[in-house]
């Protein structure tokens, strides 16, 4: 009983206080990095508030402020989250919302004026997305019961389809013949969308925003995979917050790519109220 003692003592770090100590400091040390960048953005998020004025607030619709629900026409942007972004229009020199809807369903479901709505990932900013229209008309017209066409865009969703992998075998067959067709093939958040092969994303549209009202100083909140074009869209700029919504559907590289991370829109609405 007593050698039992004696080899639990001889593996217990309290046992040994300079081996506790030496532990302490290697975890102290692992953490440091983790502090230091949470100490940069919360500088970065003070700076930004401080002289709103110069400052924009940029932001994803579906997953970021509504959350994500089986079908788009089900979503909705709570009361809350609402009443937050009508002070920060009459704070902030910019606050747009850059949305894979139209700019007009966007603009329906956040539902609060003075927001710049940017609708189609961006390619409602860029003319030369218009030519492709015919080219997406038979694929508006696919056999698939949850279905958007957006006029520049055709989303497939399968998010409440019965067999995750069946779908996605029927939506890869379509992703190839629409490639086959010209066209660019996007898969999101149990989402296939279909797009012109046009030099238009959320990061061009949201550097055009920027550009046009010369503002330096800027946030992004997104979740999905075309939320990182957004992301780098913020490149270069005087202050750059960007904001992942993560969750277990979040696509690879999306916590990576964000200064912060949070878990849900209503973590999301916590900051923004610090803004």
């Amino acid at each position: 009983m007593r050698e039992q003692e004696q080899q639990r003592d001889d593996h217990d770090p309290a046992s040994d206080p300079e081996e506790g100590a030496e532990e302490a400091r290697d975890q102290a040390d692992d953490e440091e990095p983790h502090r230091r960048i949470l100490r940069a953005v919360e500088d970065a998020l003070a700076r930004l508030s401080e002289d709103p004025a110069r400052g924009a607030v940029l932001l994803d619709v579906d997953g970021t402020l509504a959350p994500i629900v089986a079908r788009p026409e089900l979503a909705a942007v709570p009361e809350e989250t609402r009443a937050e972004l009508r002070r920060l229009v009459g704070r902030y020199a910019l606050v747009a919302c850059v949305s894979g809807r139209t700019g007009e369903d966007a603009a329906r479901l956040v539902g609060v004026e003075g927001i710049t709505y940017v609708g189609v990932h961006g390619l409602e900013l860029a003319p030369e997305a218009e030519r492709w229209r015919e080219a997406l008309r038979p694929f508006a017209a696919v056999d698939w019961p949850w279905l958007e066409d957006k006029g520049l865009t055709v989303a497939l969703h399968w998010r409440e389809a019965e067999d995750d992998e069946a779908a996605r075998s029927v939506l890869k067959a379509v992703a190839t013949r629409a490639e086959g067709a010209g066209l660019e093939a996007h898969w999101g958040r149990k989402v296939l969308e279909l797009r012109p092969p046009v030099e238009a994303d959320k990061g061009t549209a949201v550097g055009a925003l920027l550009e046009e009202r010369r503002i330096q100083r800027a946030l992004y909140a997104g979740d999905d995979t075309t939320d990182l074009d957004a992301f780098r869209g913020l490149d270069g700029l005087e202050i750059a917050v960007r904001i992942a919504v993560a969750s277990a559907e979040a696509p690879p590289g999306l916590r990576e790519a964000a200064d912060l991370v949070v878990a849900s829109p209503a973590e999301l609405l916590d900051v923004l109220r610090r803004l």
